[in-house]
């Protein structure tokens, strides 16, 4: 079995903003907090820990989804005024796009992070 990621630390001005914001948005599990962490369930077991911090770099998180879940999820992205965009360096014109025989997109959160939405995974088989 390969190794699998258990979790990461999403670095935040307010965790506990932050970690709602995201599950809201991408229909996640807003989890009790876990020490000094506010987790987030993802899929595959994953949790996303949101910690607060005064400074930090800006990451990117890439979502791999079904069309249900990718139609949901946009929904409630346009349903509370997210700004997204179809490309990594427009991430604001409103757009999808159909790459990699799928649909994606990208949305920044409050804190700078760039989120990413697909139906289809760039990796090769």
């Amino acid at each position: 079995m390969a190794p699998a990621l258990d979790h990461t630390i999403v670095p935040s001005h307010d965790k506990v903003v932050a970690a709602q914001f995201i599950s809201r948005i991408m229909g996640m599990e807003y989890e009790e907090p876990f020490g000094h962490f506010q987790p987030v369930k993802a899929g595959n077991g994953l949790s996303l820990d949101f910690d607060t911090r005064d400074e930090f770099e800006r990451h990117h998180y890439a979502f791999l989804v079904s069309d249900n879940e990718f139609d949901a999820i946009l929904k409630r992205v346009k349903d509370e005024g997210v700004v997204y965009g179809s490309e990594p360096g427009n991430q604001t014109n409103g757009e999808i796009n159909h790459k990699h025989h799928g649909r994606g997109f990208y949305f920044r959160d409050a804190d700078g992070h760039s989120w990413e939405v697909i139906t289809h995974t760039y990796v090769r088989e």
